[in-house]
Formats: structure tokens, sequence, C-alpha cells
């Protein structure tokens, strides 16, 4: 455990369990074991030992992002083959889980072995597609900042699936529209010539999302990671930002339906739920984050939790900042040289 843990929560104040408490007129339940009739379910165990008790064709939205199987803290590291394998047994008990009308969404990344990428995606849409799932959308969730490679371009996305069950899903597009990019535009054919060609409710995002930045061209969602200074940020290392979740959320299910994340971490699936009155249950093994989480959804009632807005632009530095000032030292390098020189 590291010291950065020992400082956010130490022996003496650890979440003792069952503990269930009402707020806003919901039931916060935090236990090891399923029971029904909660608003709010928060579990900390094995997803294997839980999934089996969860009643069949009740969930509406399963969303999550397992481990990757690169060695972090959370995870054991297993043989590639075997990894899938697992994920396999565990997709097969969740697809059981999930309503004829319910939608699965997989947040995943890359797993890298000896330098050499395995793109994550393509192997869980097999395993999906063995269970007759239907991919509705594939979405690129980009983001600014990462880990900073030598020997390979630097990684700055990640990839969400999007699959139904059935044909007849819930998608409440209404409730994910965004401002027409050219709300002037007028049609000069058709039943509307003369008149505005856009929808007065707003534009289909459709998968060519970008949530923060007004950029209506790009095939991604640019939505910030959680790093350093931003202001969710835990002791998690690969954490949801809130608003990634919020987005799906709204699309794909109607309120007080079921929303399940087997491997929740620090909850950020689940205040996405309860900040718009949905249900959720959550689970994961790791008792230091659904402690975390425990209180992040106390905080979240109280009006204490920080969230970024999905709203929220990105900073953009206008150069006379300091940090976005070329140093001194790098002027005459080529790069910087060739820059000042167009500028």
């Amino acid at each position: 455990m590291s010291d950065e843990v020992r400082k956010t929560f130490s022996k003496d104040n650890m979440v003792i369990f069952p503990t269930e408490s009402f707020l806003n007129n919901k039931i916060l339940c935090y236990d090891i074991n399923y029971s029904s009739g909660k608003d709010i379910l928060l579990i900390n165990n094995d997803i294997e030992d839980v999934i089996g008790n969860i009643p069949k064709n009740t969930i509406n939205l399963i969303i999550s992002s397992p481990p990757y199987n690169i060695g972090k803290p959370y995870e054991k590291k297993k043989k590639f083959n075997e990894y899938l394998e697992w994920n396999k047994c565990i997709i097969n008990k969740l697809i059981e889980c999930l309503s004829d009308k319910g939608s699965l969404c997989w947040e995943i990344g890359n797993y890298v072995k000896d330098g050499e990428v395995f793109p994550l995606d393509y192997y869980f849409y097999e395993i999906f597609k063995e269970f007759n799932l239907k991919l509705r959308n594939r979405i690129i969730w980009n983001y600014g900042h990462g880990y900073h490679a030598s020997r390979k371009f630097s990684g700055r996305y990640e990839i969400l699936l999007w699959f139904t069950k059935t044909d007849d899903y819930i998608f409440n597009l209404d409730n994910v529209r965004e401002p027409q990019k050219y709300p002037g535009k007028i049609a000069y054919k058709g039943k509307k010539k003369g008149k505005p060609s856009g929808n007065p409710k707003g534009k289909n995002p459709s998968d060519v999302w970008s949530i923060i930045q007004n950029d209506w061209d790009r095939e991604i969602w640019y939505i910030p990671n959680v790093k350093a200074r931003h202001v969710e940020k835990t002791i998690h290392t690969c954490q949801f930002p809130i608003a990634l979740i919020e987005r799906l959320i709204l699309a794909l299910t109607n309120k007080n339906d079921i929303v399940f994340d087997p491997f929740v971490g620090v909850g950020s699936s689940m205040i996405a739920a309860i900040k718009n009155n949905r249900n959720v249950i959550g689970v994961d093994r790791e008792k230091i984050y659904t402690d975390i989480a425990f209180k992040r959804i106390n905080d979240y009632f109280k009006g204490t939790l920080k969230i970024r807005p999905i709203e929220k632009p990105i900073w953009v530095p206008n150069g006379n900042e300091k940090v976005a000032k070329v140093p001194e030292e790098w002027k005459n390098k080529p790069l910087w040289k060739n820059i000042n020189d167009i500028l």
C-alpha cells in the first residue's frame, strides 16, 4: 500500500459493512453480497462471487472498464488467453442479467507485451459476438495527457464498445442532442425549402461526439482523462471521468432504471447514475477503492463532491502564461526555431 493510500484511508477509518443509510429518498447499502430492493448498492467482493445472485433480465445498462491485464495494482496478471477466458466467463453471466431492451458498454484500451500492442476491442468484439450481442457504436475516447512513449507514438485514446441484446433497445436521442453548428442554415430544396434545415431540438451527435470541445467534425469523444490536478482525481490509477459515463446513462437508460458496473473502482459510474436519477449496483474486489466510492457517494449527497461539468471547456493557453512560453534554452533547437520562424 502506497503512502498516498495510507494517507487517504487508514486502518482506523475504513468503512465497516454492512452499512445502510437513507439519502434523499434513496437507500444506500454497502455490503459484501447482493441484496434486492436497494436503490444504490455498493458491493466489495469478486464479481465472480456476486454475479450469480443478480436476477436475470433485470439490468438496463451494464457499463464498465475491465482490468487490462497490464499489471496494475488491482489486477492479477494472467497469460493473455487466460485473461480473455476469464473475461468471457464473466461476460456470459453479465449478459444473463441484462434486460432485453438493455445495453452493454465496455471501455477498453490496449494490452501491451514486450512492446507489441494488442488492441483489446478486437478481442472483446469476438467474445461479445459469440453471445449474439449487436454492436451499435465503436467510440473513440481521446484524451490529451498520459504516458509519454519513447519507441512508439504516445497513446492518447481508448475504445468504448456499445452493444445491445436485441434490436428493441432504449435510445433517448433527445437527452443527448447538441446545439446545431449552423442553426441559421436554410434548406434550398424539399419540404423545408426556405426554412431552417436543422432540428430545433438540436443535432444528433451520432458517434461523432465532442462533449467538451465544440468540435463537431471529429470522430471522437474528447473528454479529459482523470490525471494529476483533475478535480475528480483519487488514488485510483485508471479512473473514469464522470462525464464519459453520464452521456451513456442519459442516452441508454430511463429514470429509475438499473445501471450495473462490475468493476466499479472508486465509483464514478455510480455517481453518474445517481446524479441522473438512476438506480445502480457497483462491485469491486478492492476495499480501498469501494471505501473511497462510498465516501464519494456520500459527498455527492452532501453537495461537497467535486465534479467536472460536461459542458466545461478544456483550458487552452493564450501564450502569455509561463507554462506556455518556450524556454530560452530550447529556442535554438530545430523544432522550436522553425516554429518561431513561422510565427
